[in-house]
């Protein structure tokens, strides 16, 4: 599948492509606009970064316990469900004078429960689609998530700046209803992928067998790493340029769609399969920019730039489904986007931290400079895995289920 048009008149794809575009504007007002009401409250840098990264955190806790459930519980009636928790718990953070620890306690629940997203959107996705089309599907879904950033930050910016932040929030929650909507009404019900109740014991002893093959290993730290420092990064918008963050947010946004575009549509496999270290590099590279200071233009084109190397995911996805069992890909994808959000999370902290010591600049500036260092080093890595591999060919497939580790 190598058109837009063969794509879209894929059955439900349209409908899940609307259910996720509703969550996502949700998410993307709703976190300006609790980060900015806890910025005014606090005046804290690190505590703004966290009301809008730290729950995801709690997906670590989340994809220990739950994960299984990414291919063990029918996808809509799940998507369906957390449309509907999302909702409830931006409602509530809407309420005037809620405590800061209030605030934190629910936006980290929210953050266990979003565990199940990456998983079931993940998994349903490549059924929705046939295997020679996830990627391409899985880059307009990038796509549309970068614009749906765009417009979200955009617009959020703006209402801010006519409205409170707790009605913002309320708008949010009626964009989550949306999405729970639209995926009651557009999706078909489907049984699991996989038998077998979910559970903790479960989620641990496929997370391990996941984790037991290197070059999956590899694919994951690729995938978070790099990017949760470069997000951390992001986390600084606010307290780095209060007045211009929705704005710095609607470029990088920008950045990547393109890259997306890029990389999902025009770029043939046989090229896109060596572009994962060159992209994450151009990921972190134009924040090292930050050290100087920049003003908004400058800062806004650095963020643009940088952002096209978030399409580096796509690459180390397609690679860790070549690695992974179909019946597994939920689980896989789930545990990729746990891990992502976890990561996303620590480096939220982090950079928060080293902004509270330093300044935001100077802490972007790091955060830029580790994740160039652990790109290098992961690279490196790679390269001597694929040495081995061809001075041992039948060292055995990793794209059959496994019983025991793989090495």
């Amino acid at each position: 599948m190598r058109s837009y048009r063969s794509l879209f008149r894929t059955p439900e794809f349209t409908p899940f492509l609307l259910s996720f575009t509703a969550f996502a504007a949700a998410q993307t007002v709703g976190g300006l606009a609790l980060g900015t009401l806890v910025f005014k409250a606090t005046g804290s840098p690190l505590l703004s970064a966290l009301s809008m990264f730290g729950p995801q955190l709690a997906q670590l806790l989340g994809g220990a316990f739950l994960l299984s459930g990414s291919d063990r519980l029918p996808p809509r009636a799940v998507l369906s469900g957390l449309g509907l928790a999302f909702a409830a718990g931006t409602a509530l953070l809407a309420l005037d004078g809620l405590p800061v620890w209030a605030v934190f306690a629910v936006v980290l629940s929210q953050g266990l429960v979003a565990s199940l997203s990456g998983g079931v959107r993940g998994g349903l996705l490549n059924e929705i689609l046939s295997k020679d089309g996830y990627v391409l599907g899985r880059s307009v879904y990038n796509m549309l998530w970068g614009l749906t950033q765009m417009a979200g930050f955009a617009t959020g910016g703006a209402l801010l700046t006519l409205l409170s932040p707790q009605t913002c929030l309320l708008l949010a929650a009626a964009l989550y209803v949306m999405s729970a909507l639209v995926t009651r009404l557009g999706l078909t019900a489907r049984p699991p992928r996989s038998t077998g109740r979910p559970s903790a014991a479960a989620s641990w002893r496929t997370n391990a067998l996941l984790w037991s093959s290197r070059p999956r290993r590899l694919a994951y730290l690729g995938l978070w790493i790099p990017n949760g420092l470069i997000v951390g990064s992001d986390s600084l918008y606010v307290s780095y340029a209060p007045a211009a963050a929705g704005t710095l947010y609607a470029f990088g946004a920008l950045g990547m769609f393109v890259g997306d575009l890029a990389v999902g549509r025009l770029v043939p496999p046989a090229v896109r399969r060596r572009l994962a270290t060159p992209l994450r590099l151009l990921l972190a590279a134009p924040y090292l920019f930050f050290v100087l200071r920049p003003g908004v233009a400058l800062s806004a084109v650095a963020v643009t730039v940088a952002s096209v190397g978030f399409a580096a995911s796509l690459v180390l996805q397609e690679r860790l489904l070549s690695l992974t069992p179909d019946d597994l890909t939920g689980q896989a994808l789930g545990l990729h986007a746990t891990g992502m959000a976890a990561l996303q999370g620590i480096g939220a902290v982090l950079a928060g931290t080293l902004a509270q010591l330093a300044s935001p600049a100077t802490a972007m500036t790091l955060m830029a400079a580790g994740s160039v260092t652990v790109t290098l080093f992961l690279a490196a890595l790679g390269r001597r895995e694929e040495r081995q591999s061809a001075a041992v060919p039948d060292r055995g497939s990793d794209v059959v289920p496994e019983t025991a580790a793989t090495e």
